[in-house]
């Protein structure tokens, strides 16, 4: 069970209890401010009986206990425990019994103070000692300290056990409460950018006749407002953490992906994270002036670990020109145009005069997936110069001319089923065979204007052999898109890269699909995130085992997937306006709607999503016919 609003993090199992075991524990900004909160009333340990999620940012657990020596199975008392992850608990006693009850509350506290690097490698040190503090207790260590306050004050604090305890009475039928509140000492209020009045995602809904995407788009967005964080140096600009536990600080590409995945939820997140994101590019002179730096990430069995630098470079003139198609503002659109030249500035040089971007090291791989966000890079990258009166996009359509024309060519490997893209070309030109999820990035082709999607890499007959692919039964596990198919060499439900569904990967795969008018396969596709969906409580791991979905089945949680996480919540906001073939053209002043004809989802209504600036309402009926309910004034319908 976890609760987050960063910097704030709680960690607990369903039970309810801080044991201090593994990564139980109250966070803040990465260190753990108090690893054990064990509750017992009347010397009893309350027996657990349900725990949920309320919101984003806060759990309620329910136990149950009997005070007197009736006899009977009913309890006579149940306890309710409201966890927030800006480090407050609050603890109801209520009371089933028609007589005053004299209850003893008991709260044993401690903490290691530790880092969560450290308590992730095993490597977190002993509780430390504490100390009575105001109506509290105190820790401290060279790494910082932290501090409890209990509201009642406690009637006694044990700081050699750690123990705050209250002589408690509960009128019949009534209740009370003790609220406890964990800090590091000097730390006020947490301050979470998803809370504030300015945050920069919309507050849209869903309802239709599938509940399920109303309770979809709704989780999909809390989480992302918990997993803001603001720009150190410029507080205004806020962007996404990558995943909670593991990763809760930036990942560039990762941030970008979920940036231009909520769009249709306000441009105000793209801005802060390209902001964000252009104050760390390489500058020159060097082979990497340009670059969006990132770190490398493992990429299955069959490929070398890939550089994400070169994905968040290619990521970034993207978000700027779909972003402002989607409205973002003139203004800011010239401010970060400078930085998207470097970032196409340095395609083209690294690319040089050959037609492929290798991987960059001497004798790089030629990825399939690079050469798909390199060619979207350069045509709406293009498409930007132009708009903004820059030179150089005619250098870059001539470049993405070409590299269509080869990769065509070089990068379809012919077989008797129809044929399919190889993953990546060795150095020495040999084809890489294996059958993948990154192929999706093939269908992503990038919005243009008036609404038109960007050519792709591939010709119509190739087109349609991908799609097959992708919805036979070797890549789709019924629960979403397998990362490696299930007949590949090194095939494992659980593999990162390997076989695990990715939500990433299946929401592109649902989108392009979509797009490409393969509706069908994207059918699918969709109705199995969202079974899987409905079986995580609606929040989305970033994976899952890619076990073959049966009758009576769920899908299994992979054991170090970051949930909640920036990009499978951002594609819970793609998969669902998906429905609705939302195509922005800001600039131009128009909007053209490419609804899902086979309405998978039976008739479905948007409202308050963002397009140029102002709420957007949108609904699509049985028929998969689209009508625009609200819009921006003078927004014209295209066609």
């Amino acid at each position: 069970m976890i609760c987050v609003a960063l910097p704030g993090l709680a960690i607990s199992t369903e039970g309810g209890q801080l044991t201090g075991r593994g990564l139980e524990g109250f966070y803040r900004a990465g260190r753990r401010v108090l690893s054990r909160c064990e509750v017992r009333v009347a010397g009893q340990e309350p027996l657990p009986v349900q725990a949920r999620l309320a919101a984003a940012d806060r759990a309620r657990f329910v136990g149950t206990l009997r005070t007197t020596a009736q006899t009977g199975p009913d309890p006579d008392v149940f306890v309710e425990r409201t966890r927030f992850a800006d480090g407050t608990e609050r603890i109801t006693l209520h009371s089933a019994s028609s007589r005053p009850l004299p209850v003893p509350v008991e709260v044993t506290l401690g903490t290691d103070l530790a880092d969560l690097r450290a308590i992730a490698s095993g490597e977190a040190g002993p509780e430390l000692p504490a100390s009575v503090h105001g109506s509290g207790l105190r820790w401290s260590c060279a790494a910082g300290n932290a501090t409890v306050t209990a509201e009642p004050p406690p009637a006694d604090a044990l700081a050699s056990t750690g123990l705050l305890r209250w002589e408690l009475v509960l009128p019949a039928g009534g209740s009370t409460s003790v609220e406890l509140r964990v800090r590091p000492d000097g730390a006020g209020p947490l301050r979470t950018a998803g809370r504030a009045a300015t945050s920069p995602l919309a507050a849209a809904r869903a309802e239709g006749d599938d509940p399920r995407a109303a309770t979809l788009l709704r989780t999909s967005i809390e989480d992302l407002q918990a997993l803001l964080l603001r720009d150190a140096a410029h507080p205004a600009d806020l962007h996404l953490a990558a995943g909670v536990p593991w990763r809760c600080g930036p990942a560039p590409a990762d941030a970008l992906v979920a940036a231009r995945m909520a769009l249709p939820l306000g441009t105000g997140l793209a801005g802060g994270t390209l902001r964000a994101l252009a104050r760390t590019q390489l500058a020159g002179p060097g082979s990497q002036a340009g670059m969006i730096p990132g770190l490398r990430r493992d990429a299955g069995p069959h490929l070398p670990p890939h550089c994400t630098g070169t994905e968040a470079t290619l990521l970034f003139p993207v978000l700027l020109a779909e972003a402002r198609r989607w409205g973002l503002p003139e203004q800011e659109t010239g401010e970060l145009l400078p930085t998207a030249e470097r970032c196409l500035n340095w395609l083209r040089r690294s690319a040089g005069d050959a037609v492929y971007l290798r991987d960059p090291y001497p004798g790089g791989l030629v990825r399939c997936e690079t050469q798909a966000h390199a060619h979207r890079a350069a045509l709406l990258g293009a498409d930007l110069l132009d708009a903004c009166g820059r030179t150089g996009a005619e250098e870059l359509r001539q470049w993405a001319q070409a590299l269509r024309t080869a990769f065509r060519r070089d990068f379809w490997i012919d077989d008797r089923a129809g044929g399919r893209p190889a993953a990546a070309r060795t150095p020495d030109g040999r084809p890489v065979p294996c059958l993948g999820a990154s192929t999706v990035h093939l269908l992503d082709t990038g919005l243009l204007g008036r609404g038109e999607p960007a050519p792709g890499l591939l010709d119509k007959v190739q087109t349609e052999n991908l799609a097959r692919l992708l919805g036979s039964p070797a890549m789709d596990s019924g629960w979403g898109l397998r990362g490696l198919g299930v007949k590949e060499p090194g095939y494992n439900p659980f593999g990162h890269r390997a076989g695990a569904v990715r939500v990433q990967e299946t929401a592109l795969a649902v989108a392009g699909l979509a797009a490409a008018a393969y509706e069908k396969e994207a059918d699918a596709l969709l109705h199995g995130v969202l079974a899987a969906a409905e079986t995580f409580a609606y929040r989305l791991p970033e994976m899952y085992a890619g076990e073959q979905r049966m009758q009576g089945s769920t899908p299994l949680p992979h054991p170090a997937a970051c949930r909640p996480a920036a990009i499978p919540a951002a594609a819970g906001v793609l998969l669902l306006t998906t429905l609705a073939g939302i195509r922005p053209d800001a600039p131009a002043g128009t909007v053209t709607l490419r609804p899902m004809r086979s309405a998978p989802l039976g008739e479905i209504g948007f409202t308050g999503l963002r397009v140029a600036g102002a709420p957007f309402s949108v609904r699509v009926s049985r028929l998969g016919l689209a009508m625009v309910e609200e819009a921006a004034d003078g927004l014209q319908l295209g066609v």
